[in-house]
């Protein structure tokens, strides 16, 4: 990599390479002499540094998808709160999916590795697709069923992380990974028959996106940081709002999802095939714009990046339990300007705080486990640390 490629900021080094963590979402390097909540580590390596870019990207985009999910209740009869849903809905999980890819690069078979991805991503989403189901059926449908294969609400990103990393080691031998991605995201929005098992239809239709992040190199997010990018994101973003406001009682909120099929959205199946490509180009340049915009510096909510899988995962109980109870019902102001300010402002505040190091210390116990009990020793890993260890 050159080193005349330097990110956006005042940092002047280049961007980290990938590095595999146990977290159900791949973080970036840790920082010298910082541990991941935001204390002295002693256990940091010289050389790793953590670039706050991915931390500061990662924290707002899980802040995009909070105040999206808060913003749900909000659209019937709010035409403005729909269009800048719809907005929203296009770039926000596409870049945390983007980001996830990037930092898969260097996932293989390795024993490590999938010992991370199994307590990572799948423990994690063993246990909160049950306590879902669990919340669920004790607070609004006591016909609920636990089911591994059907995730529930947002446990399916779990699911969808765990297939794309098995699937890592494929897109690095295929010749055309990206092409290829998109037509297996063509075909599925074309196929309704797939079904609701491991909510596949957002595993393909999405996958595109982590394919992506597989294939960009550090000198990629350094091209959206460019100042000329960031001045043009400003009338970009200005016209998406304008476009949204105009489909807002014209366009299908279902086709953001990702979740169905052509068919399944009542539109001819040939619709499937246009829109995989049309919106995956809208959700592409409306990422590079979000990311132009992510600070390249340590912020007051760098820290906060390192735990948005906890943000995301317990953030959804506080949203269904609105939905749930009927706040929005019960409070009548909530559908005023005011009100759906302070849904904003309060779904902001949620997740800033469930991404906190208090917090995921708390839930390490479910999100991140050691599970050392469960795994074989593997000698050639043994034989690494040993060989990592200094000298007495």
């Amino acid at each position: 990599m050159s080193n005349s490629l330097r990110p956006y900021g005042r940092q002047g080094v280049p961007l980290p390479e990938a590095q595999d963590t146990a977290e159900g979402v791949p973080t970036p390097r840790a920082t010298q002499g910082r541990s991941p909540e935001g204390g002295q580590g002693a256990a940091e390596k010289p050389g790793k540094a953590r670039d706050p870019f991915f931390d500061n990207a990662k924290y707002l985009a899980i802040v995009l998808v909070a105040m999206g999910h808060s913003w749900e209740p909000l659209r019937d009869g709010s035409r403005a709160a729909t269009a800048l849903y719809m907005v929203v809905y296009a770039f926000h999980m596409p870049a945390f999916i983007i980001i996830s890819g990037y930092f898969s690069r260097s996932f293989d078979m390795r024993p490590d590795r999938l010992r991370r991805l199994v307590t990572g991503v799948g423990v994690p989403y063993v246990v909160f697709e049950v306590l879902y189901s669990l919340f669920n059926r004790w607070a609004n449908d006591p016909s609920h069923e636990i089911s591994l294969l059907d995730p529930w609400y947002l446990t399916w990103f779990l699911v969808a992380l765990f297939i794309w990393r098995l699937t890592t080691p494929l897109w690095k031998v295929v010749r055309w990974p990206l092409p290829l991605a998109l037509a297996i995201a063509a075909l599925a929005a074309v196929s309704p028959d797939i079904g609701d098992d491991l909510d596949l239809q957002r595993v393909l239709q999405f996958l595109p996106f982590f394919v992506l992040g597989l294939c960009m190199k550090p000198e990629h997010f350094q091209l959206v940081r460019r100042r000329w990018v960031r001045i043009a994101a400003v009338p970009v973003f200005a016209f998406a709002g304008v476009f949204a406001y105009w489909a807002a009682t014209r366009m299908n909120a279902g086709w953001f999802f990702h979740r169905d099929s052509a068919q399944e959205l009542g539109a001819p199946w040939w619709a499937g095939i246009v829109m995989t490509f049309a919106m995956f180009g809208c959700s592409l340049v409306l990422t590079a714009c979000f990311f132009a915009w992510v600070p390249g510096r340590d912020m007051w909510f760098t820290v906060l990046g390192a735990g948005t899988i906890c943000g995301y995962l317990l953030h959804g109980f506080v949203v269904k339990a609105a939905e749930f109870y009927g706040w929005y019902d019960d409070y009548p102001w909530l559908h005023k300007p005011l009100g759906e300010i302070a849904v904003t402002v309060f779904a902001a505040s949620l997740v800033t705080v469930l991404c906190t190091p208090p917090v995921r210390r708390f839930f390490r116990c479910v999100m991140e486990p050691d599970m050392k009990w469960a795994f074989r020793q593997d000698p050639a890993q043994g034989a690494r640390e040993r060989g990592r260890t200094p000298a007495a």
